[in-house]
């Protein structure tokens, strides 16, 4: 994709969905609309509230990876090794397996004038670039 001219993307990993939704909260009170925020995984991201729900969770993985698309009718060997990753126990590595060593990723869109206050905004709440 290419910007036009005078724009700019900034791309902003965090540690937890809290800090990303108030980044994100305070970019569009600044004005700034071209924001996202996404989950992201090694093995490709379903959100499902049914399925990820801690209360409810069908699978220990739809919650430690985010893999709840994972049928439990099919894919059997997938399900196992998704279940014997690391990141799925407590002796799992600090940031293991995803992307950027954090799981929510913010993507700004914004111009040139705006992008080193946006940038300062996704710095605040400990974002990484």
């Amino acid at each position: 994709m290419t910007l036009p001219q005078g724009m700019r993307s900034i791309l902003a990993y965090f540690p937890s969905s809290t800090k990303a939704e108030a980044a994100v909260k305070e970019l569009k009170q600044m004005g700034i609309n071209e924001v996202s925020l996404d989950r992201i995984s090694r093995y490709g991201v379903s959100n499902d509230a049914a399925i990820n729900n801690g209360l409810n969770a069908e699978t220990l993985t739809g919650l430690t990876i985010y893999s709840a698309n994972t049928s439990p009718l099919e894919n059997n060997d997938t399900r196992v090794l998704m279940g014997a990753d690391p990141s799925n126990s407590g002796m799992a590595a600090d940031n293991y397996g995803i992307a950027g060593g954090k799981a929510f990723l913010v993507t700004v869109v914004t111009s040139d004038e705006m992008g080193d206050k946006a940038s300062q905004v996704l710095k605040k709440y400990e974002g990484s670039f």
